[in-house]
C-alpha cells in the first residue's frame, strides 16, 4: 500500500522535471534567436549579447572558465573584399570575435571538446538566400546546437568521468570557420591530449522520418562500433557520412588530427532565411539529439584515447582546394550519386544557368559528380572564367546547361 501511494508522486516528479527540462531548452532557444540579438553576426553587438548569455549560462551550469579571459577567447580576422555582399564591410578594419569556452575538469588525462557555433547572418546582407536586408535570427543555424550544447554540458556534471569536457561555443563559423580554426591554433588547453570532438550544428528541425546525419563516422573505427545501435536506441534513420571534412565547425578538428562527430538534422527552406525562427523548432527532436549525444559519450568513456583514421576520400590535410563555385547550397543529407541542389544563390553562375533546387550535378565536362566531395575535387580544376558544360538531373531528366565560372 505504501508503494501505491509514494508511486503517484514519484510520477508528478518526473513530469515537473521534464517540463523544467523543456523550459530551459526553450528558453535558451527563444533569447538566441530573439531580434533583440538582430542575429547573431560576430563582431557585433548581438554577437556579444549571444557571448554574455552563454557565458552566463555556462556558469550556473557550474563549468570552470576556460578562455583567455574568463570564458572568453576573442579572435581578430581581417575581412576580404566581398563583391557579391550587398552592404560592404571596412576591410581596412579587423573583425574581433569571440568563442565561449567552459570546462569540466575531471582530473583525466584526455579531454572531449563538444561545440557548437552561436554566430549567424546578422541582416543577411552577405550569405542570405532570401536578398532581404532583415534581421536573420538562425534558429535552426545554430541556436539550436547551442540549446542541445548547454543542456549536454548540464547533464555531464559527475558524469563519466574518465575525460575531461571542453564545452566551446564558437562564433565566426558562418564566415568561414573562423572562431574553431583560431581555437585550433590557439588552444586553450594542450592539443595533444583531445580524445575526441563532437559538433551540432542545425539539430532543431528532425523530421517525421527521424534522419538524422552525422558526419565524421570514419575519423575512428571506434564508431562503428557504436553508432549502429545508439540509433536503434534513439530510433533514428540514420546518414552515416565517413569524411572529416563537411561544412562545420569539426573540420577544423579533424584537420588537426582528431576524430570528430557531427550532428546535423537537415536543410529546410528557411536555410539563411529570415524565416528560421524559433516557432518552428522541434524540440523533441532535438532531446532526440541530446540523447544520441549522449549515449556516444557514455558508450565510449572507458575506451582510452581513440584513434584517429583520415578518411578515404581525403588524401592530404587540407580539403579540396578551389577558387570557383556555382553558388549553390548543397544538400548534405543527399545520398548520391550525386550532388543535389538546396538553394541557389543569386547572380551567381548556377543561377545565370538556369540551375534550381533540386537539381542534381552528375557531371561537369568530361568528370563524373558521384558526391559532395566530388564535386570539390572538380572545382578544384577550374578557375575565374572558364566555361563548362554541366549535366543535371532534374526529376527524371537530363539536362546539359551552359556555366561560366
Amino acid at each position: 500500500m505504501k508503494n501505491r501511494i509514494q508511486r503517484p508522486f514519484v510520477y508528478l516528479f518526473l513530469l515537473v522535471s521534464l517540463y523544467g527540462f523543456g523550459q530551459t531548452m526553450q528558453k535558451d532557444m527563444e533569447y538566441l534567436a530573439s531580434d533583440k540579438l538582430e542575429g547573431r553576426e560576430v563582431g557585433t553587438k548581438g554577437e556579444l549579447m549571444a557571448a554574455k548569455y552563454v557565458a552566463k549560462r555556462f556558469k550556473q551550469i557550474g563549468l570552470e572558465p576556460k578562455g583567455t579571459d574568463g570564458y572568453y577567447q576573442e579572435f581578430s580576422v581581417k575581412p576580404k573584399y566581398n563583391p557579391h555582399a550587398k552592404v560592404q564591410k571596412d576591410t581596412s578594419k579587423a573583425i574581433v570575435g569571440r568563442n565561449v569556452i567552459g570546462y569540466i575538469d575531471n582530473q583525466a588525462p584526455t579531454t572531449v571538446v563538444i561545440g557548437a557555433h552561436f554566430d549567424h547572418l546578422g541582416y543577411g546582407d552577405e550569405g542570405s538566400l532570401s536578398g532581404e536586408h532583415a534581421i536573420h535570427n538562425g534558429a535552426d543555424d545554430n541556436a539550436s546546437g547551442v540549446t542541445v550544447l548547454l543542456q549536454v554540458a548540464d547533464w555531464l556534471k559527475g558524469k563519466y568521468t574518465h575525460n575531461n569536457y571542453l564545452i566551446i561555443s564558437f562564433s565566426g563559423e558562418e564566415k568561414g570557420l573562423w572562431g574553431s580554426n583560431w581555437f585550433v591554433k590557439h588552444s586553450t588547453i594542450d592539443l595533444s591530449t583531445v580524445n575526441y570532438m563532437l559538433n551540432m550544428d542545425m539539430v532543431g528541425r528532425l523530421d517525421k522520418e527521424r534522419k538524422l546525419a552525422v558526419y565524421g563516422t570514419g575519423t575512428s573505427p571506434t564508431w562503428d562500433t557504436i553508432l549502429d545501435e545508439i540509433a536503434k536506441k534513439n530510433n533514428v534513420d540514420m546518414i552515416k557520412k565517413p569524411s572529416g571534412v563537411g561544412p562545420s565547425d569539426h573540420t577544423s578538428f579533424y584537420l588537426a588530427d582528431e576524430p570528430v562527430l557531427h550532428f546535423f538534422t537537415g536543410q529546410h527552406d528557411d536555410y539563411h532565411k529570415p524565416s528560421d525562427d524559433a516557432d518552428k523548432i522541434n524540440y523533441e527532436g532535438m532531446k532526440t539529439v541530446q540523447s544520441f549525444v549522449e549515449d556516444v559519450i557514455a558508450a565510449v568513456d572507458d575506451k582510452g584515447k581513440l584513434e584517429f583514421t583520415k578518411t578515404k576520400d581525403e588524401n592530404s590535410r587540407k580539403a579540396p582546394a578551389y577558387s570557383v563555385t556555382l553558388g549553390v547550397i548543397p544538400d548534405y543529407m543527399f545520398e548520391g550519386p550525386g550532388m543535389r541542389i538546396d538553394g541557389v544563390r543569386e547572380d551567381r553562375p548556377a543561377e545565370k544557368a538556369g540551375m534550381q533546387k533540386g537539381d542534381v550535378v552528375i557531371k561537369i565536362d568530361d568528370h563524373e559528380v558521384a558526391d559532395m566531395m566530388g564535386y570539390m575535387k572538380v572545382l578544384g580544376m577550374y578557375k575565374k572564367g572558364d566555361q563548362s558544360k554541366v549535366v543535371i538531373k532534374r526529376g527524371e531528366e537530363e539536362v546539359m546547361l551552359d556555366v561560366t565560372w
